[in-house]
């Protein structure tokens, strides 16, 4: 194989693997190169805070562990789907995370063994807060708010459609309740012109 031919193969592979890395998904939900918002996409937006501001972060035992995958992104992919499928013809919806706490904590006390295990407890409910605006086809604010979302029984509940090993299936039901008990009221309230 020829010098040039060798050259331009090592910079094919180079570029290759660079690329491949830039659309990596990113390792943490804090890189700094992990995305803010879902891309645009049918009548709902979502976007987060700096997941860094988050109370899971900000008051865990254990932060690597805590910051570890894409569960931000999974959670907004979700509230997108479930939205999605309250709003009327001509509707939109914008939702901000401000911030969440994921359903259990880290208990390091335990031993080194147990350090990196999410224990479930009712001292460690899941909580979300979220910004909305709801919009009708003509980008009118119909209603906007924030909402503070808790389930001090999640341990007790059933998790609805959410597989027992999902998980973010505690901060889904949250995400579930919300869009079922307060979103469609507000929805229902404020129906679309057209």
């Amino acid at each position: 194989m020829s010098r040039l031919s060798l050259r331009s193969l090592l910079l094919a592979v180079l570029l290759a693997t660079s690329a491949g890395a830039a659309l990596a998904a990113p390792r943490t939900v804090t890189d700094p190169q992990a995305p803010r918002a879902l891309e645009a996409s049918g009548p709902v937006s979502v976007r987060w805070n700096d997941p860094k501001t988050f109370t899971e972060l900000r008051n865990s035992t254990n932060r690597f562990e805590a910051e570890r995958g894409n569960w931000v992104h999974q959670l907004a992919e979700y509230a997108r789907k479930t939205a999605e499928k309250t709003l009327q013809p001509g509707q939109t919806l914008d939702i901000t995370f401000v911030d969440i706490k994921r359903a259990g904590d880290f208990e390091p006390w335990h031993g080194p063994r147990a350090s990196d295990i999410r224990i479930m407890r009712d001292i460690y409910p899941p909580r979300i807060t979220l910004q909305y605006a709801l919009k009708d086809a003509g980008g009118q604010v119909l209603d906007q708010g924030e909402a503070a979302l808790r389930d001090s029984g999640f341990l007790h509940g059933s998790t609805g459609m959410q597989s027992s090993s999902d998980p973010l299936r505690y901060e889904k039901k949250l995400i579930d309740d919300w869009v079922r008990r307060d979103l469609a009221k507000r929805i229902a309230a404020n129906p679309s012109a057209g």
